[in-house]
């Protein structure tokens, strides 16, 4: 059963922090590339931070300084640590999963993943 479950969104005021969480089943969670996207109304989904294989991460310019991905391979959860958040943070954000271990400048191309989480909102004000 594929699953990908996010949780730990909720309202803050701008400046303050939000820990998000991506609780995979075994036969989902990928010890290859995952990533966290978000998307706001009436706006395209984005990336927003991936992490590869060997736990090398990257972080979009719009988190860079703010945001961190890491991932407990013994507990097959993924986390996005949220700080000094903004009004355009305000997004649904969802965690991804991809069957390949290095996706290089492919990390933040939705299509390079293959399981999706139903998300968890996140509004900043």
């Amino acid at each position: 059963h594929v699953q990908l479950v996010e949780s730990g969104g909720g309202s803050v005021q701008a400046g303050g922090s939000l820990r998000l969480s991506c609780a995979a089943s075994e036969d989902t969670y990928s010890r290859g590339c995952m990533a966290w996207f978000r998307q706001a109304p009436g706006k395209e989904r984005e990336a927003v931070a991936g992490i590869d294989s060997d736990g090398i991460t990257t972080i979009a310019n719009s988190g860079k300084g703010r945001f961190t991905i890491s991932r407990d391979n013994a507990k097959n959860i993924l986390y996005l640590q949220l700080n000094s958040l903004q009004p355009e943070d305000t997004a649904m954000y969802y965690c991804a999963s991809s069957t390949y271990p290095y996706l290089g400048m492919g990390w933040s191309d939705s299509f390079e993943y293959t399981y999706w989480g139903q998300g968890t909102q996140v509004t900043v004000s």
